[in-house]
């Protein structure tokens, strides 16, 4: 909220160039965000500076990039790591989740698009590795953040989803809930189907619901990360499409969050 887009309601705050809303908006609303976090265009002695945003063209992938400077080209990828004081290190949500990390002994910092694909290739486990590549950084000085994205309550996935983090994680299954969906004909008239076989009328299938949120969480856990300085937001992106932009409460018509890191000094 107070931006202005005007693509997908009056006033929103959409920070990605997406394909309904006009370059200009999107520019000027990064300038508004910029200028809430105190980091817009400042002046120090007679020059004026500003601090870039540093995106990705995100894939759902695990790749992540050790950047020191505004890159020359569009970075490919999902995760972003620096030391370099002066940049905003974004990454652009909808319903997945952005996951930051900072390790404020040796001074730097990390961002991280987590959606499903992203986790179960353990895009934030590995984040965790790069920072200390690269860095040095320990895991029990790190401290994160999961930002707003799709909870549990609402992240309905198929079998195929459940089958890939069972295969991939010892609590995997611990990441699930199934709901049995109802069927008001079957309740008002059960003896019809009781003995009825035919296609359409077998049992249903229940509904399963990933917490994309617990398994990020998870996954620092695992890293070395302390509970104590894992922190996340309770907002639900498909529960709150008034406030924030969800992919699939507004069926793709969408505008984009972000979720930003950077490093003062």
């Amino acid at each position: 909220m107070g931006g202005f887009s005007r693509a997908y309601g009056k006033g929103d705050l959409n920070l990605g160039f997406t394909k309904d809303d006009s370059r200009t908006a999107v520019e000027r609303n990064r300038e508004a965000f910029a200028r809430q976090l105190g980091l817009g265009k400042t002046r120090r002695g007679s020059r004026r500076t500003e601090w870039p945003f540093v995106t990705l063209r995100q894939i759902h992938s695990d790749v992540i990039h050790c950047v020191d400077s505004g890159p020359a080209k569009q970075l490919v990828g999902d995760g972003m790591i620096t030391s370099t004081p002066g940049l905003l290190l974004a990454i652009q949500t909808a319903d997945c989740l952005p996951v930051i990390l900072v390790d404020s002994k040796h001074h730097a910092v990390g961002v991280f698009h987590a959606g499903w694909r992203g986790t179960v290739q353990r895009i934030v486990e590995k984040g965790v590795g790069e920072m200390f590549r690269a860095f040095g950084t320990r895991p029990r000085d790190l401290r994160a953040a999961i930002g707003p994205g799709i909870q549990g309550c609402c992240y309905e996935v198929g079998e195929e989803v459940r089958t890939k983090f069972e295969s991939q994680f010892e609590y995997g299954s611990k990441l699930f809930r199934e709901v049995k969906e109802s069927d008001p004909v079957r309740e008002k008239y059960p003896l019809l189907f009781l003995t009825a076989r035919a296609p359409g009328h077998g049992e249903l299938a229940p509904k399963i619901f990933l917490d994309l949120v617990e398994a990020n969480r998870r996954q620092l856990l695992a890293a070395g990360v302390p509970k104590k300085n894992i922190e996340a937001s309770p907002l639900c992106t498909n529960c709150r499409p008034e406030q924030l932009f969800s992919y699939r409460a507004e069926k793709g018509e969408t505008g984009r969050q972000m979720g930003v890191v950077g490093i003062r000094q």
